[in-house]
């Protein structure tokens, strides 16, 4: 009778450790709230278990320790249920770490006391619970400052804050996303962020990848890619590292009688490291589980998983030295009409993976977290230029188109161009000259059919900025987009360049008479707002109100 193991969650990201559980000979029982989690299906046995429920994951583990076959260990990996895992391993006297450790790596007030105590470096700090008021705050240093929850993942409720205007709106947003009703309010660490993984053995960390993390979209902390290995080395690179072991053993994760894992996230600051967290498991965002993989040969889920059955978690040693590069696509809000360019993402040399987050019906909205992105590509070469060249490419061949019926797309597209940095910004920051001619534009104007039946949507000439050199989002050029929106609309879109373009019309011409209307003004805005989705989903809404809305 095979060993079994408990494995809390059943999304993507616990689909290694199901996987490799099952590869090692173990009985995988996975536990999940939802009983369509997407990896559900792989482990041997799946429990519909709500995570927040820690007395019902204890109950279900005691009842299996009790059956034929027993229990030999439970783990977690990208989820904020480490404590829960501890809770049930210390009671039932399974490999793991204490709870009240555990708790260290959860709670980031408790996380920072632990830092402070031993002199790790980590931001000043305090506390703000609900019924506190922002405004009567004894704030740990002047602005910036970062307000996030004491105990949720990824960057949910997380956002800098550079006045006492934005400080109240963003503790309600990280009280909200709280557990326990409790936010942080810390120094904001200037410089780059690099991301962590490690195995603990009875006192012995074991790095298992570090990796360069590439954040956009202030005031949000917004995950754009990660790339492995990182471009840090020499001295910086042992700094960031004896950083994040330091912190590792301030929370007590290494101590002699534990076993686990430990995730860390740290910035490289002009006063040199600081800890912005630690957890006790094993990192999401697709590190643990591809990216750290792909690039040395070596899965650090399996050591995980052997740990919390009480094995030797074998060898660590890279035995390949790739680089990865995984990179997200996002989108503007709306409601997803389709989704194109998925098989040429697929099909672009080194990439290994393409993950959708979202399908045809689902509401969409520009990211403010990192568990609100539209989907991610995962590339493996064997330098880093070709593999965060795939990547970005791969990412980009990814088209969204959005429903035209859906006002808050129209909320959004109304709210730019303006070339502020405001949240979210706009696609492409047009400068004043640019503005100035924007402006000057007419918002539609007519031309005589040339009876061909082809594309009846031609838009005004603006060759300052397709020659702007300017990039989305995503990094496409003004014309990629406008490849993007003939390819999402199957339009036969004309190359914009001299045209003659006639007054501005009393009343609309129907699309498909003897005149073809050609958008202005108003296009062009909806590009520079919302890319290649802001323009097609104008140009949808134009056709459909001048009788030529067909798909």
């Amino acid at each position: 009778m095979r060993e079994r193991i408990v494995i809390l969650g059943a999304g993507v990201m616990q689909g290694p450790a199901i996987r490799i559980a099952r590869e090692l000979g173990f009985f995988a029982v996975a536990v999940d709230a939802n009983p369509a989690a997407p990896c559900a299906g792989m482990a041997d046995r799946f429990e519909p278990v709500d995570l927040r429920d820690a007395a019902g994951v204890e109950s279900l583990a005691r009842s299996l320790m009790s059956e034929p076959g027993g229990l030999g260990g439970i783990m977690t990996a990208g989820t904020d249920f480490s404590a829960t895992v501890a809770l049930v391993a210390e009671r039932l006297a399974l490999p793991g770490i204490p709870h009240e450790t555990a708790l260290n790596a959860s709670d980031k007030s408790r996380m920072r006391e632990c830092f402070r105590k031993a002199g790790v470096p980590s931001p000043a700090f305090v506390i703000v619970s609900s019924g506190d008021r922002p405004d009567r705050l004894s704030l740990p240093t002047p602005f910036p400052l970062v307000v996030k929850p004491v105990d949720s993942m990824g960057s949910r409720g997380c956002r800098r804050v550079d006045d006492q205007n934005g400080l109240a709106d963003a503790v309600a947003d990280a009280l909200r996303f709280s557990r326990s009703g409790r936010a942080i309010v810390e120094a904001f660490m200037e410089g780059p962020e690099f991301s962590i993984d490690a195995i603990v053995n009875r006192g012995e960390i074991t790095v298992c990848g570090l990796a360069d993390r590439h954040v956009f979209f202030p005031p949000f902390f917004i995950e754009m890619g990660h790339t492995m290995p990182s471009e840090l080395d020499g001295e910086r690179r042992d700094a960031v590292l004896a950083a994040f072991k330091a912190g590792v053993r301030a929370l007590g994760l290494a101590d002699p009688a534990n076993v686990g894992a430990a995730k860390g996230d740290v910035k490289l600051t002009p006063e040199g490291p600081m800890i912005g967290e630690i957890a006790a498991r094993l990192s999401g965002g697709y590190m643990s589980g591809w990216t750290y993989p792909y690039s040395s040969g070596v899965e650090p889920t399996r050591a995980a998983v052997l740990l919390a059955m009480g094995k030797d978690p074998g060898n660590l040693t890279p035995l390949d030295t790739q680089t990865c590069a995984e990179r997200a696509f996002i989108s503007i809000p709306g409601t997803v009409k389709a989704i194109l360019g998925t098989d040429g993402a697929n099909s672009v040399p080194s990439v290994r993976d393409l993950f959708l987050r979202v399908g045809a019906g689902d509401k969409v909205a520009f990211p403010e977290n990192n568990v609100s992105k539209c989907g991610n590509v995962l590339a493996r070469a064997p330098d880093r230029a070709s593999a965060i060249e795939a990547a970005e490419t791969a990412a980009r061949s990814v088209l969204i188109r959005l429903d035209p019926g859906d006002p808050e797309t129209s909320l959004f597209l109304e709210g730019g161009p303006s070339g502020s940095p405001a949240f979210p910004p706009d696609a492409f920051r047009l400068d004043s000259k640019l503005l100035a001619l924007l402006d000057a534009m007419p918002e539609t104007c007519c031309v005589p059919s040339d009876g061909s039946g082809n594309s009846e949507i031609e838009p005004v000439p603006f060759p300052e900025f397709e020659e702007s050199g300017l990039r989305d989002f995503a990094g496409r050029s003004v014309k990629e987009s406008l490849d993007a929106v003939r390819k999402l609309l199957g339009l036969a879109l004309p190359k914009t360049g001299a045209g003659d373009c006639g007054k501005i019309p009393e009343t609309s011409d129907s699309i498909g008479s003897n005149r073809k209307i050609r958008p202005g003004k108003s296009f062009w805005a909806a590009l520079a707002r919302g890319s290649y989705q802001g323009a097609a989903y104008h140009l949808e809404r134009l056709a459909n109100e001048n009788g030529g809305g067909k798909n």
